[in-house]
């Protein structure tokens, strides 16, 4: 470390100290509020019902698919040019630039899977005051007003939502500096054109404000060559008290008003250990937001990639219950409602009003635009053993080894950023790791994987090939003077590459050849870190905002480029198998559409019983707007857990969908068996849960790639007209049929859960305790408890027999548990492929509906044009809430019958069946008779 530290800047040894030492906790004063941030506050100052802007209904007109709209600003003359479309789906987009920018502004590319699908548009009526316009439904229109302009989009009676209803529309167009040399050209061009003139007087009268031309934060200052170019909008939802999304931040599900502090604010920052429980931007900035009330969900897909801020209102908000039930008994008619607002320093607006009505509705439009969680590997869905860092090949050997010892299966092993060569990544460090394919082959015969970190800052270094390549090529971010952007992280001085070019990306992917990346094999996966990007000694710890990419500032895409590092990296481990691996890439930082990629985590959180507590709702949050893929770091990176609060969060991780323990280079090693036999054999049995339910989870995965439903979701997903659940984030559902509520308290003796569906029975998975829904249940609770319960009316598939890895599973036999509802029926499905190859797009998959009713439980293939074989069978099947039969039949596909042993108990109304024996992937009937 000492040459390294010796020609360091203070700034990174300080930075370095205090991630090296006690000192943990944020420093807020390194990251900016809205005062500090100046388009914000500027916007922030605009007053509520003074829009300046009209619409111009002479200028409209209506195309098959579009609507274009001018619109000017009264006080400046500047018009804009507002697009309305209808889209498949029951989507609305509204896009609103410059009619004439100076410039081109920024449009977010390659988020949007494909042009979205448009369906027409037509006129219903028109007036002076404005124009009504039919989508599709008789029932469904969008009321254009002209003056001031405001958007309302209605079904029936009803206002479903209202854009610049609060006149809060803003718009800063593009223009020239006034006490800069003039363009010439430009000014030939104005004296020939008087409305020019006109435009010109106005917005001389137009006053200039600190922080519109250039902007000091700290050190730091931004030179802003383009001016002020902010935009905002907002919208009313009337009868909405619960919105949710705009993830990353540290908060509850249900998001809290910003009257009396500061907005949410979407920018992603290297934020190390951050504060829980309030609007601080993180790592990850995902611009869509869900409204839900009992009769409707919608949602707001704001496509900018700078930073965002958003504020958010509500009449309702502050009103204590009797505030409440006097209204009520007063007969006060305020109907509820909630204002949100979005602030962006650059770019246009353009968003996407998803419509609903359902909550699965919106998910599945959310999708048709930006696409659905990746399919992972199965393996991925095990559990994944990390730090920072294991010291070297044999530490790996040791740690592999003491899994096996203790009889705890793990699937990965991490490496952190000591392994390489002097924080080069795609290097070996030659002492420490000399032999990686040696290493990579040991875990590979135990069918076990690794996943090494590669960051994309690029240590400056003439003896270094990537940086060469990168160099030589003119793929480096540029800073605003022309020359290559270096920053400081990890390695000491580093370029940035620009990841929003595409043949940047190309030649990233490329590296990941085998023949390229030295040492790596196919069990090796990757870990992109500090993409946000992280730049140590960078305002906010982060990239200049005038740095440059090509025809672009790094203000107008900040929030992309972590989205772009992982896109190349998941490209790259595609194209090294020749197309046919499924990748696994986990990525820090993230935008709209990085579930297309992979896995996300809630980066560097603390040991401590609040950070396990707000793993909850950070992944819900994550999964409503797409992200399924989501996990904590179980333990805690920062500080060491007591192990009472270890045990607890492995109890908890191992029900979240991505399951990693991570630890901090300072904390003392916390491997699952050092914690005393006790706490290891709760350890071991909070992992070998996760093993028998990972049928369960992978048929999760499959689903929410093929539908875009989240995984890990709130129970109003699922119990949308039941208010009880809308604001509930210590508990959720996997699916629709499993529900969890971790132990999150310290010395906890109970836990109440609350049990959804006035029709529903809930089963305690581990005792078979029968419990009616719609009930505030009790749960006394010892060391061992994960409280969690299969829904009646569901079949889920486990695999008992717990090897040392997933792989070790593969042809093992099934376990159906069948849980019955008041009806007496259940239903589930099995599905199954090869586990890590794109082959499931080739139809090599089964995939099978488990079904019981009338006493009879029956398995049908519901993709009879799918085709794959499995050597595992059903070897016990498990049924809830039956009464005793008095003799079982088996019937299978040939038509042959035979009687099945089973055992009958009466206290618990459960019947097992034993060795019915037939294959998982064939039609068969069980009959109870």
């Amino acid at each position: 470390m000492a040459t390294f530290t010796e020609r360091m800047p203070p700034v990174l040894l300080l930075w370095l100290a205090v991630c090296l030492t006690g000192i943990w906790a944020v420093d807020k004063g390194n990251f900016k509020t809205c005062d500090q941030s100046a388009f914000c506050k500027r916007q922030r100052a605009l007053k509520p019902g003074e829009s300046p802007y009209r619409a111009l209904l002479e200028t409209l007109e209506l195309t098959n698919t579009r609507l274009t709209l001018q619109l000017i600003n009264d006080n400046n003359k500047v018009r804009l040019l507002l697009e309305l479309y209808r889209l498949q789906g029951n989507i609305t987009r509204v896009k609103i630039n410059e009619l004439k920018p100076l410039k081109p502004r920024y449009e977010v590319p390659d988020v949007l899977i494909r042009e979205p699908p448009t369906e027409p548009l037509s006129f219903l009526s028109q007036d002076e005051n404005g124009v009504v316009l039919s989508l599709g439904s008789e029932s469904q229109r969008v009321i254009v007003s002209a003056q001031p302009f405001r958007l309302d989009i209605m079904e029936g009676r009803d206002v479903l939502m209202s854009l610049n209803s609060r006149g809060l529309l803003a718009f800063e167009h593009l223009r020239m500096r006034k006490d800069t040399q003039a363009d010439p050209e430009a000014e030939k061009k104005e004296e020939a054109d008087p409305a020019s003139q006109a435009e010109t007087a106005k917005e001389e009268e137009e006053k200039v404000e600190d922080g519109m031309w250039e902007e000091t934060f700290k050190s730091h200052t931004d030179s802003k060559p383009n001016g002020p170019s902010a935009v905002s909008l907002d919208f009313s939802l009337p009868g909405v008290e619960h919105v949710y999304g705009i993830p990353e931040h540290a908060d509850t599900l249900r998001l809290k008003t910003t009257d009396n502090g500061d907005p949410y604010r979407l920018y992603n920052l290297d934020v190390f250990q951050y504060e829980l429980y309030n609007p601080m931007a993180l790592y990850g900035a995902i611009p869509v937001m869900l409204a839900h009330n009992s009769q409707r969900t919608t949602g707001i897909f704001w496509l900018n990639a700078a930073e965002t801020w958003v504020d958010i209102s509500s009449n309702t908000a502050g009103k204590t219950v009797f505030g409440k039930m006097l209204d009520y008994v007063q007969g006060s008619s305020e109907t509820p409602q909630t204002d949100v607002r979005w602030i962006s320093e650059s770019g246009i607006i353009d968003v996407f009003i998803m419509l609903g009505p359902t909550p699965k509705d919106v998910f599945s439009q959310y999708a048709s635009l930006t696409g659905t969680q990746s399919f992972p590997p199965l393996a991925s869905l095990g559990y994944h053993q990390c730090r920072w860092n294991y010291n070297d090949q044999e530490d790996v050997q040791m740690v592999d080894a003491g899994f096996d010892e203790h009889d705890i299966p793990y699937d990965f092993i991490w490496l952190d950023i000591e392994h390489t060569d002097g924080k080069r990544y795609f290097t070996w460090d030659p002492h420490k790791f000399a032999t990686p394919k040696e290493m990579l082959k040991g875990l590979m015969d135990k069918k076990r994987k690794m996943v090494a970190i590669v960051d994309p800052h690029i240590k400056v270094d003439g003896n270094y090939k990537i940086h060469n390549e990168i160099r030589s090529r003119g793929f480096y971010i540029k800073n605003k003077d022309g020359g290559d952007y270096e920053g400081w992280c990890w390695p000491g001085s580093a370029g940035y590459p620009d990841f929003t070019r595409a043949d940047m990306r190309a030649w990233w992917a490329s590296m990941f050849a085998y023949d390229q990346y030295e040492g790596s094999m196919e069990n090796l996966y990757t870990w992109n870190d500090m993409n946000e990007p992280s730049v140590f000694n960078g305002p906010e710890v982060t990239m200049h905002k005038d740095a440059v990419h090509g025809a672009w500032e790094h203000r107008d895409l900040h929030n992309i480029y972590g989205f772009y590092v992982q896109m190349a990296t998941a490209e790259g481990q595609i194209q090294r198998s020749g197309g046919t691996e499924r990748p696994f890439v986990l990525t820090r930082a993230a935008f709209a559409g990085s579930q297309r990629y992979g896995a996300v985590w809630t980066g560097d959180n603390a040991a401590e019983w609040d950070h396990l507590k707000i793993s909850i709702p950070m992944c819900l949050s994550l999964g409503l707007v797409g992200i399924s893929f989501c996990g904590a770091d179980v333990g805690g990176f920062f500080k060491s857990p007591s192990s009472e609060l270890l045990v607890r969060w492995y109890q908890t991780g191992a029900y979240q969908p991505f399951f990693r323990a991570h630890a901090h280079l300072d904390t003392p090693r916390r491997e699952p068996w050092l914690f005393g036999p006790e706490n290891t054999a709760l350890i071991r049995e909070a992992v070998r849960q996760r093993y028998t339910l990972l049928p369960y989870w992978y048929q999760q995965f499959y689903l929410a790639y093929r539908t875009g439903q989240p995984v890990m979701r709130p129970l109003w997903v699922d119990y949308p007209q039941e208010p009880a659940t809308f604001a509930l984030d210590d508990e959720f559902l996997i699916g629709r049929d499993l529900l969890v509520h971790p132990v999150t308290e310290e010395g906890a003796r109970g836990v109440t859960a609350y049990l959804p569906g006035k029709e529903e029975v809930w089963f305690d998975v581990h005792t078979f305790q029968k419990h009616n829904g719609a009930q505030n249940l009790y749960i006394p609770v010892t060391m061992s408890s994960i409280p969690v319960f299969q829904r009646g009316g569901s079949i889920i598939p486990r695999k008992l027999r717990v090897r040392r890895s997933s792989s070790c599973m593969e042809h093992d036999p099934y376990t159906l548990y069948v849980a019955l509802n008041p009806q007496r029926t259940a239903e589930g499905e099995l599905y199954i492929d090869d586990g890590h190859t794109f082959n499931y797009e080739k139809k090599e998959f089964i995939h099978r509906r488990l079904s019981f009713a009338s006493n009879i439980l029956s398995s049908v293939n519901i993709a009879p044009d799918a085709q794959f074989t499995t050597r595992s069978w059903i070897e016990r099947i498990i049924i809830l809430g039956t009464s005793k039969p008095s003799k079982v039949m088996l019937k299978t596909v040939d038509g042959q019958e035979s009687q099945v042993e089973f055992e009958f108990d009466a206290s618990m109304s459960m019947l097992t069946l034993r060795k019915p024996g037939m294959n998982a992937g064939a039609d068969w009937t069980v009959t109870l008779q």
